[in-house]
């Protein structure tokens, strides 16, 4: 039998959020919308291998997920008694990172008759851009990430509908790979970033797929820049060393082109009332660069959550969190984590 647990107490709205679904185990808490504290343990043990190792990420979950709960319970001065439920990334992810956390907060709840309340990681990323913004809606917000390149169009903080994705790597996924190719080490989206502010973003040229509607398509750069790079290394054994900035620039403008080009596309054809963008790659100066300036050009508010709420992080977990409890809409203990986004 489905079995939920008791309604929430009477008093103020305060939300434990709960972020593993990756290699960041983090822990936010929330008080009637407000974020009190954020706080997150990275895991430098992926580095040796050049990315994230699941058996690994796992396994530092356990170690950091009570400490990291502890200290953001501390930060905000309130204890497990205050809490009115509890939020927790119900996926996607790494199935073995996204139990940890899971587990965790069920124990909670069940310690404490909290209610729970399962939250979809690519959600609680357009989340993050409610916490210090007042979104005019509808929003057509743009999510990049290493695992998933997104339009989607937002007309409420759990009113979202999906209208263009990749149809195979993520952005993210491609700068990572990128920086894997020329030895840039892990994780490599922020190295090729500061790398690419060296260079000409105009020296040399990648492909941009041809896709249909608002859809996106990676696969096709990985692949040129790894031939790029094998041809001209051929020829000369030091070129990588000596145009690694320009290359960098280049790549990396031609995905925030290619970015561009199908949000673009969509404001014509959607006419939002503002712009957003989400997710880790969010991060990436070049690709805030472009959409301020897109914003600007549409003449539309664009919004860009504060980089502690990029990334994968608790308080964007929290947020999205807070929304549901406000519905009454809460998770039974007997649901599972999904790794897919397809739930």
């Amino acid at each position: 039998m489905t079995e939920h647990l008791n309604p929430p107490k009477p008093h103020a709205s305060i939300i434990l959020g709960i972020e593993s679904s990756c290699d960041d185990t983090a822990a936010s808490v929330l008080c009637d919308g407000k974020i009190l504290a954020n706080v997150a343990a990275s895991q430098s043990v992926h580095e040796q291998y050049g990315g994230v190792v699941p058996e690994l990420a796992s396994r530092a979950h356990q170690s950091n997920i009570i400490p990291v709960i502890d200290q953001a319970l501390k930060q905000a001065g309130v204890t497990t008694d205050s809490l009115s439920a509890i939020a927790v990334t119900q996926g996607p992810g790494l199935m073995g990172s996204l139990l940890v956390g899971n587990n965790v907060a069920k124990a909670l709840c069940i310690a404490h008759q909290l209610p729970l309340i399962g939250v979809n990681h690519l959600q609680a990323h357009v989340a993050a851009l409610f916490i210090d913004h007042e979104v005019a809606l509808p929003m057509l917000c743009l999510l990049v990430s290493g695992g998933h390149t997104q339009l989607i169009w937002v007309e409420g903080i759990d009113q979202m509908e999906i209208i263009g994705t990749t149809q195979d790597d993520a952005a993210g996924e491609a700068f990572d790979k990128a920086a894997k190719l020329m030895g840039l080490g892990y994780p490599g989206g922020p190295l090729f970033d500061r790398l690419a502010q060296t260079g000409d973003p105009t020296k040399y040229s990648f492909p941009d797929a041809q896709t249909q509607g608002f859809h996106f398509s990676f696969s096709g750069i990985k692949t040129a820049l790894l031939y790029f790079l094998r041809d001209q290394q051929k020829a000369d054994a030091a070129f990588l060393d000596r145009e690694m900035g320009h290359i960098c620039a280049s790549y990396q403008r031609q995905i925030v082109v290619s970015l561009m080009k199908r949000l673009d596309k969509a404001i014509k054809e959607r006419r939002p009332a503002s712009l957003g963008l989400s997710g880790g790659v969010s991060a990436n100066s070049a690709l805030r660069t472009a959409f301020l300036q897109m914003g600007t050009h549409r003449n539309l508010p664009a919004y860009i959550p504060d980089f502690a709420y990029c990334t994968d992080n608790a308080a964007m977990v929290a947020m999205a969190g807070y929304h549901r409890f406000l519905k009454g809409d809460f998770t039974a203990l007997d649901e599972t984590p999904y790794a897919r986004a397809a739930h």
